[in-house]
Parts: C-alpha cells; sequence; structure tokens
C-alpha cells in the first residue's frame, strides 16, 4: 500500500487535514451537525416540518449526543492552557546596550567581480591543445 509515493503523501496530507481540525475543535461542530441531523429525523417521525425544525434548534429538547457533546466542550475549555502569568512584573531598571569598536582588525581584500584586475589577457583564438 505505501509503496507508491503519491499515496504516502495523499495519506499525510489527509492526516494533517484531520490534525488541523481537530486542533481547532471543528470535530465538535460535526458532531453537533450529526446530533441535529438524528434530531430532525427523529423529531420529524412525530411532528410536522416546522415543528420538528423548531424542536431541534430550540435548545429546550437536547438529545443524549448534545449532552455528551456539551460535557466534552466543558472538558476541553477545563484542560486548555492555563494562565501561567497572574500578575505582570516590571523590571524598573533599563538593559543597558555598549557598542564598541573591536581592538584590532584588518580590512579584508577588494576583489573585483567583473575581472578587470588579472595581468594578461587570454589569448585569442583558444588554444587548440586539449581538442587533439
Amino acid at each position: 500500500m505505501f509503496d507508491n509515493p503519491v499515496v504516502f503523501a495523499r495519506l499525510g496530507h489527509v492526516l494533517l487535514i484531520v490534525a488541523l481540525l481537530a486542533a481547532t475543535g471543528t470535530h465538535w461542530a460535526m458532531l453537533q451537525s450529526v446530533a441535529w441531523t438524528t434530531m430532525l429525523v427523529d423529531n420529524l417521525r412525530a411532528v410536522p416540518l416546522r415543528e420538528a425544525v423548531a424542536r431541534t434548534f430550540d435548545g429546550k429538547h437536547p438529545c443524549k449526543l448534545c449532552h455528551e457533546i456539551s460535557k466534552g466542550k466543558a472538558a476541553e475549555k477545563k484542560t486548555e492552557f492555563p494562565a501561567l502569568a497572574k500578575k505582570l512584573e516590571f523590571v524598573s531598571q533599563r538593559p543597558v546596550f555598549v557598542f564598541s569598536a573591536p581592538t584590532h582588525y584588518r580590512l579584508a581584500p577588494d576583489f573585483s567581480s567583473v575581472g578587470t584586475d588579472r595581468p594578461h589577457r587570454p589569448p585569442v583564438p583558444p588554444p587548440r591543445q586539449l581538442a587533439a
């Protein structure tokens, strides 16, 4: 299955997308959509469409899955990153930066990128010694 690099790359992309969706909390929205769809179908069996839609989305008649989603969201919010700094601490001293020149240095030679510093010009026409 993993012999083909295209399949392996696509699997990696799918896993990355799933991880991003889970990290952003999209899984709760997807579960809530499933819960609402299930509730709407169940309500349509007993009452007309208008009343079924109103009953599904009014918030007064949640299903078991809606309760579990609420519990999961609440538990996830509790375990999020705690506030590390409860009070701000300010340092009264300002840092001092001192810039000083080095004690010894030497200048780097100036190289010309054009090649005008050559002592002689190349021969014209090019030598034929290597062509034999």
